[in-house]
């Protein structure tokens, strides 16, 4: 039984990436003024941030079901089985539109398991990777999927917002509370515990951002994921919105608060999370691993 592992950019992974481990990743279009993008195929970070700048009107949409199922026929021809790995529910509805359309459509019914598992970019990404290994220790398509969604939460996102610019846009924020908040120079830090972007603290500035970061990890990794990190399953990964000069230095930060968690990753947010968010922000997360 050969099972394919697919999942959407929104984890950070992209085409060429996807051809060097052997997967599909299907690009999430990005409306830019009413046009249809695709990320990583006719959409750059760099091109995405530049239309940011224009203050162009720039929101993330639902990939087209028929279009996610080409990926799949073509996936099947070569494999028995797909094991679909979308971003999480609680931040759009695609994964429950295609688990429907699984359901109904007797092309997939059986053979495409869409994984529910709650995750965004960097955790997205460690989810795609866990996978691949089940795959290649010839775990099935609902094996892989099941242990997936039992390890669902058993991550956390910390963002460190650098304006509340989009905040306000995307209507997270009062254009008072952001005019407010933009004059005092508050960098709010949100959360991501599996479902929607949630305010966690506020700060002043960056150094504030990245100690309250490491505390709220430290105390992921000391009460709700003590036993995994005992055990050399937690994997520490670090993201930014173009400011990647500020994230390798905070990945350095992160070895030394964690000398006994590996530091993996350290990439863009994907777009979905972006738009919401603009540039200038730096993540860290905490997860487990396969």
């Amino acid at each position: 039984m050969k099972t394919a592992i697919i999942t959407d950019s929104n984890s950070g992974i992209t085409q060429e990436e996807a051809k060097q481990i052997g997967i599909y990743v299907v690009p999430m279009p990005v409306l830019i003024d009413g046009d249809i993008f695709y990320e990583d195929i006719t959409l750059t970070q760099d091109g995405f941030y530049e239309k940011l700048k224009e203050n162009a009107s720039v929101s993330t949409s639902q990939p087209n079901p028929e279009e996610v199922a080409n990926i799949w026929l073509q996936a099947l021809k070569e494999y028995d089985e797909i094991v679909y790995i979308p971003m999480s529910s609680g931040l759009s509805e695609t994964c429950h539109t295609l688990q429907h359309f699984v359901e109904t459509d007797e092309r997939f019914n059986g053979k495409v398991f869409v994984v529910d598992n709650q995750r965004i970019s960097i955790t997205q990404k460690q989810s795609v990777f866990d996978a691949i290994n089940m795959a290649k220790e010839g775990k099935t398509g609902k094996e892989i999927a099941d242990r997936l969604i039992e390890d669902k939460l058993k991550a956390s996102i910390y963002i460190m917002v650098d304006t509340l610019k989009y905040l306000k846009k995307g209507g997270r924020l009062t254009p008072a509370v952001a005019a407010i908040g933009t004059l005092l120079k508050i960098k709010p830090v949100l959360q991501i515990q599996g479902f929607k972007l949630d305010q966690y603290a506020k700060v002043r500035k960056l150094t504030d951002a990245k100690i309250t970061i490491i505390n709220a990890l430290k105390n992921d990794l000391e009460v709700r994921f003590s036993e995994e990190r005992k055990a050399g399953k937690m994997l520490i990964a670090v993201a930014h919105t173009q400011n990647f000069e500020e994230a390798e230095k905070f990945e350095s930060e992160l070895k030394s608060a964690f000398p006994d968690i590996e530091v993996a990753i350290t990439d863009p947010l994907s777009l979905s999370v972006s738009c919401h968010i603009g540039p200038g922000a730096i993540a860290a997360a905490c997860m487990i691993k396969y």
